[in-house]
């Protein structure tokens, strides 16, 4: 079942019923224990409604830290490994690849994120910008992984490619990171053939289109979220993006006005102008 969270409250939608829940306090509903069992209730105990307006849906985020994981693809490894050659990291990359520790870093806080249709912000000091399309996982305050929605980890690849060091800058600053449209909630792992599709529209064509599928992330989302929570606390939850495994060519790089979109199987599109 798809968890929205809306300007008009919360809902549900199965399939195409859709049904509003009465809980209106997002950061409870997010760490519910047994959250399947209560939304599983509601469906059937509750009429069903029209469907919330486009225009209305909000990012599926209240108080919760984003967190993401980082070289988890083997493409985002080359990727990484090439931008940062001249400034002697490469083979920082190719090693947390291999290595037992994932490389995980904060992104975002909840003001910095954009909701589903709201404008991105582009860096004035970065000329080399980038979308990384990830499965997020939505983690309660327990560690469990609830449900599983689109994220948006803005990067600036000349920013990190010039020295390492600088990765927070080139991954969090004003409405770097995007999430949604929805939740999905489930207590089974996603399928490894589950594929995650970004399209790049410019003046109304692609100017750039990629796949990849889950069976090309090197480390299972169960490990990445024990990593986060090893020896550390999130009180009402957190987000936790898994890498990206699509990255535009070298040559490639974001403009005001480029419209990027996102779409998860079983989660839907998620879609951001850039500004």
């Amino acid at each position: 079942m798809l968890l929205y969270r809306t300007s008009q409250g919360n809902f549900i939608q199965t399939q195409d019923t859709w049904h509003r829940l009465p809980e209106t306090n997002w950061d409870a509903l997010f760490d519910a224990p047994n959250l399947v069992t209560y939304l599983t209730g509601i469906v059937a105990s509750s009429p069903a409604v029209a469907a919330p307006a486009p225009e209305t849906l909000l990012a599926p985020i209240v108080s919760q830290e984003v967190w993401a994981a980082g070289v988890t693809y083997f493409r985002s490894r080359t990727a990484r490994m090439e931008e940062s050659k001249d400034a002697g990291g490469g083979s920082f990359y190719d090693r947390v690849y291999a290595a037992e520790r994932p490389e995980i870093f904060f992104k975002a806080t909840p003001q910095r994120v954009a909701n589903p249709n709201q404008a991105m912000h582009l860096r004035g000091d970065s000329k080399w910008m980038v979308p990384e399309p990830e499965l997020t996982l939505a983690i309660n305050s327990r560690g469990e992984i609830i449900g599983y929605t689109v994220g948006n980890d803005l990067s600036c690849r000349d920013i990190e490619g010039e020295n390492p060091l600088y990765l927070p800058q080139a991954k969090c600053f004003k409405l770097c990171a995007a999430l949604g449209p929805a939740l999905l909630i489930q207590n089974e792992p996603l399928a490894s053939s589950t594929r995650i599709h970004l399209r790049i529209e410019r003046n109304g064509a692609a100017a750039f289109e990629g796949d990849t599928t889950l069976a090309q992330l090197k480390r299972t989302p169960q490990e990445l979220a024990g990593f986060l929570y090893r020896d550390n606390t999130f009180p009402t939850g957190a987000f936790l993006m898994t890498g990206t495994g699509i990255v535009p060519g070298d040559e490639f790089t974001l403009q005001s006005g480029d419209i990027v979109k996102i779409t998860i199987d079983a989660i839907g599109t998620l879609a951001n102008p850039m500004a």
